[in-house]
């Protein structure tokens, strides 16, 4: 294996998973950088790939941009380094990031070796949309931030992907509710694991199935796009009429869009073109 830097993909459940290329570079590596060196030495441990000689490196959200430069200095020593995260592929809310900016600005080649991700595993179960996706990250745990980053991205025309914990879930999902109306929700958890599922339906429906069945392990929250379909029972050309004789067309679309969870760019055109027979 020729030295240098490897991001490298292990396991977000099962041991099987991991690419017989990552065990390889495993075995092989002069040093390993990970966020927790006894995770890691369990999954080596796990792989009966044995440690003893190999130098282990922390490498964690709180300390990358100092620990960064001495991966990169071990790179340019000759040596094969191989970096992980806990689970799944680094740099996806995981650490890596400001390592891969300093090798891009030193020159210092790397490779990456694929493998598990939760956010693609999630959208392959959902069934949601997959020809677009936005992955949005961690969900704020402060009401307010959590509110504020729905309320930011409602208007997305795409299907919205986030990591959420299992104590905080229905809560998510309760202004979850409030903020994407009418468009349907996925969660998915423990994937690749003994008890991996995938709940679909409207907002009521998952919630409901999560107030009898208290949710456990890592969870991918996931938002469907914005309805082109007509929202039964509710005439919107009428709704934005009503309310563009009082508020700015601007805000009625970001209303409209919030309340009745359809798309912006539709929403927006009928709005523009209601404007345009009332100036006429």
């Amino acid at each position: 294996m020729t030295n240098g830097l490897y991001i490298v993909a292990t396991p977000i459940g099962n041991l099987s998973d991991i690419s017989e290329r990552a065990k390889t570079l495993l075995k092989e590596a002069d040093v390993i950088a990970c966020e927790d060196t006894r995770v890691t030495k369990k999954l080596l441990g796990l792989l009966n790939i044995g440690f003893s000689g190999k130098k282990f490196i922390t490498l964690h959200d709180h300390n990358e941009q100092e620990k960064a430069q001495e991966v990169i200095d071990l790179v340019n020593q000759g040596l094969c380094v191989v970096q992980v995260s806990d689970a799944g592929s680094p740099l996806i809310s995981d650490p890596g990031y400001k390592l891969i900016r300093q090798c891009h600005e030193q020159n210092t080649p790397f490779a990456v070796v694929p493998g598990c991700c939760a956010i693609i595993c999630a959208l392959q179960m959902s069934g949601l949309p997959t020809n677009r996706f936005m992955f949005a990250g961690f969900i704020p745990n402060k009401d307010k931030a959590r509110e504020d980053l729905f309320k930011e991205l409602t208007g997305i025309d795409t299907t919205l992907v986030f990591y959420e914990t299992a104590p905080r879930l229905l809560k998510t999902l309760g202004v979850a509710k409030k903020i994407f109306a009418n468009r349907e929700f996925a969660v998915a958890r423990e994937i690749t694991k003994m008890h991996e599922e995938c709940k679909t339906g409207t907002a009521d429906d998952v919630i409901a199935y999560f107030e009898k069945n208290p949710p456990k392990g890592e969870i991918v929250f996931m938002v469907a796009p914005p309805s082109d379909e007509p929202v039964s029972g509710v005439d919107v050309e009428q709704i934005l009429r009503d309310k563009m004789k009082k508020v700015p067309l601007k805000t009625v679309v970001k209303e409209v869009v919030t309340e009745y969870g359809l798309n912006k760019n539709n929403v927006y055109e009928l709005a523009v073109k209601i404007k345009n027979e009332q100036q006429n």
